[in-house]
């Protein structure tokens, strides 16, 4: 039934397709929080009025971020092309889209996770600070806690950005469902190849979507 219903497509193939995805938006997306939280921590504590207080650096960190954040990712992906090949060494594959993968997403976390960190009450703050807390304490114990829900928020649509982004590498010869669904789906005619491709896609950003919506109200204290 299935055979006659979706004649071309090669379950094999596309069952290492999907893993190709996995891998290419679960690698990423470890760097991603890492590298947009130190960044969106950096944005909050170096704006007037906080800890860090420093204007010239926090315009500088803000302005790299504005630019990563604006470059459409396929023209990104093209302009990383040396880098990505000086450190996979190879410009075609899951891994070689990683480089790309990570720079595109971090800078749009950054600015979700500086927005979480504002919505933090200030007189929760100084009261750690009247304490003599340390500002790692209070990054850690203060800041990092009480803006949670919306860090794992932002991770959540960060997550589903970097699927579609997985597919849109797919199209340059990164591998994964946009690989997959692009060069024997497309190119060679076959719709339900595209169509299964697609419908694996949008089944791993449901799945993605719920988890971060259950932890979400889960650490939600309000």
């Amino acid at each position: 039934m299935m055979e006659r219903l979706l004649p071309n497509v090669d379950w094999e193939i596309m069952w290492n397709a999907t893993k190709e995805t996995l891998f290419m938006t679960g690698f990423s997306i470890i760097f991603t929080f890492i590298l947009g939280i130190i960044l969106g921590i950096t944005l909050f504590l170096t704006d007037k009025g906080n800890m860090w207080n420093n204007v010239f650096f926090n315009r500088i960190i803000s302005a790299v971020v504005n630019i990563f954040r604006s470059i459409p990712f396929i023209i990104l992906l093209v302009l990383l092309i040396p880098l990505t090949t000086l450190l996979i060494g190879t410009m075609i594959g899951p891994k070689a889209a990683l480089p790309s993968l990570i720079i595109g997403a971090a800078p749009f976390y950054a600015r979700l996770v500086e927005i979480g960190l504002r919505e933090v009450d200030k007189g929760v703050i100084e009261a750690a600070k009247s304490m003599g807390a340390k500002p790692t304490t209070i990054i850690f114990k203060v800041l990092l806690p009480e803006s949670m829900p919306a860090l794992v928020s932002g991770i959540t649509v960060t997550t589903i950005a970097l699927v579609g982004s997985t597919a849109m590498a797919g199209i340059i010869g990164a591998g994964g469902l946009g690989n997959l669904a692009y060069l024997q789906g497309f190119q060679r005619g076959n719709g339900d190849v595209t169509l299964v491709s697609t419908v694996i896609i949008l089944i791993i950003v449901f799945i993605i979507q719920f988890i971060g919506d259950f932890i979400t109200k889960k650490i939600d204290k309000r």
